[in-house]
């Protein structure tokens, strides 16, 4: 008996095919009651003596759409970075609400916790559908067990459905990713970023490279994802910025350098100095 009983407990599915098992759900219990959704708290990091990031200071609301502008070297990608666990400051500290200590999570851990990042250059699946993408990209279970077996249920496919029609991809659902024009593949990311349910986006140029009809489009998306999420966005375009700005954080040698609306960063003469000029 004892030999069965051990032969059956060491090929329980767990162990065996552990594999298989599904992932721990992992909800971030975001205490944003004060308004705040993320702070930035007196951030240093030094990479071979250069400061990077110089006892940054920062925080975002609930909801709102915050552009980062600033000089090459400035710290802009460092603090992106920092935020999604793929940099660990040397001084300082970085919260997600009132309670949740980003520095303490991994990388995986604040990508599924609630906080979603799209860089400048656009990784779509290039061989998949656009419905595809999306549908990998959803909020779910991610185990390989329930891949293998997995079936979309009404409410996952009308999910994916409006998100297509939030990026404006509706007509390009069975279009291979690949095939899409530089705009498209970036809304497609966006897209991808959504099923995932994210509180906070953190958009890294997505206007370069695109045409003016596509950058028009992109300020709409972002305009009108504000408010339902909190929209981070990192741009060099200043035509781009001011047409979806509604508050602007200037850095400058990693730190704030100015802060406030379009118009006050305009005629700040220390941003001029430092940055708008160049613009000129």
């Amino acid at each position: 008996m004892s030999v069965l009983r051990n032969t059956r407990e060491a090929m329980r599915r767990d162990r065996v095919f552990g594999f298989l098992q599904p992932e721990p759900d992992f909800a971030l219990p975001v205490d944003t009651s004060h308004g705040t959704i993320l702070y930035v708290d007196d951030v240093s990091v030094r990479f071979d003596g250069f400061l990077a990031l110089n006892r940054l200071n920062l925080s975002i609301d609930e909801g709102e759409l915050r552009c980062i502008i600033g000089p090459n070297g400035a710290g802009k990608t460092t603090m992106m970075d920092v935020i999604t666990g793929k940099t660990r400051p040397d001084e300082g500290g970085v919260f997600f609400g009132q309670n949740i200590d980003l520095l303490s999570l991994d990388e995986y851990q604040i990508a599924r916790g609630g906080i979603g990042r799209k860089f400048q250059k656009p990784t779509v699946f290039e061989a998949l559908s656009v419905f595809d993408n999306l549908e990998l990209s959803m909020a779910s279970d991610k185990g390989a067990w329930k891949t293998l077996f997995h079936r979309l249920t009404p409410e996952q496919r009308t999910r994916i459905d409006e998100v297509l029609e939030m990026v404006g991809l509706e007509q390009q659902r069975a279009r291979m990713a690949g095939a899409l024009s530089h705009g498209q593949k970036q809304w497609l990311e966006i897209g991808m970023l959504l099923m995932q349910n994210p509180r906070v986006l953190l958009v890294d140029e997505p206007v370069a490279g695109m045409t003016g009809d596509e950058t028009e489009r992109t300020a709409e998306l972002l305009v009108s994802l504000a408010g339902g999420h909190t929209v981070i966005v990192v741009e060099h375009d200043m035509a781009f910025v001011r047409s979806i700005a509604r508050r602007v954080t200037v850095l400058h040698q990693g730190s704030v350098l100015a802060e406030g609306s379009m118009n006050q960063i305009q005629s700040d003469a220390k941003v001029i100095e430092v940055y708008l000029g160049e613009e000129a």
